[in-house]
């Protein structure tokens, strides 16, 4: 067990959270805790459970660089024969208002034509979280696609409402400089489709972000 805990408190930097996909379904915060303690201070842990699908959690450090050592160190992490995915979260919008038939599937449909979508997903309690691959999609979600009419697979529709993830400004997407350094050409990477836009320009796709919630 960790020595400090996880230390509560406001929301910090997003360059210190992390996705953390693959749970097992009985897996306590403590658990996840566990896991990632040895990499440095965390702030907070949010385990969240979805429709018909595993849990998943974000993990927020104290430090960037202690965030990216996690993502080196535990993605493809074998934990009680779940292989663990360990990412970056960044370009993220929280949904709010979805019909209870609303799919991971369904979100991520209405969600492309804001852009590239990498991830998305639904909660039990209606909200959802999309991850984009550039800034700009996630901008685009945010003014664009706030209180718009949104339908399930099965014909239930609902307004939702759009925000973004953390406390994000214009400015956010920014070079970040580390003075911890590693190489991410791993051979193990996964080369996961992308989800086309529909409109608004020409790709600039980043191998390291190539992945969509096909199947966790």
């Amino acid at each position: 067990m960790s020595g400090g805990g996880v230390i509560r408190g406001p929301a910090g930097n997003n360059d210190c959270r992390i996705y953390v996909g693959n749970l097992p379904p009985d897996i306590r915060t403590k658990d996840v805790e566990d896991v990632f303690y040895k990499y440095g201070a965390i702030r907070d842990i949010d385990l969240k459970t979805r429709r018909g699908g595993p849990p998943f959690a974000f993990v927020e450090f104290e430090d960037p660089r202690d965030a990216e050592d996690a993502v080196y160190g535990r993605d493809g992490y074998d934990y009680d024969g779940y292989r663990l995915r360990v990412e970056r979260s960044e370009y993220r919008v929280i949904v709010s208002g979805l019909p209870p038939s609303g799919s991971w599937q369904d979100l991520k449909d209405h969600m492309r034509e804001a852009g590239d979508v990498c991830y998305a997903d639904v909660f039990r309690d209606g909200t959802g979280v999309v991850e984009f691959v550039r800034k700009e999609d996630m901008t685009y979600a945010h003014r664009k696609l706030d209180n718009t009419k949104f339908r399930s697979h099965e014909g239930e529709t609902a307004y939702i409402r759009v925000k973004v993830d953390g406390p994000r400004s214009p400015s956010y997407g920014r070079s970040r400089s580390r003075s911890r350094s590693r190489s991410r050409s791993r051979s193990n990477s996964r080369s996961r489709s992308y989800s086309p836009r529909r409109s608004r320009g020409s790709p600039r796709y980043s191998p390291r972000h190539s992945r969509s919630r096909s199947r966790t």
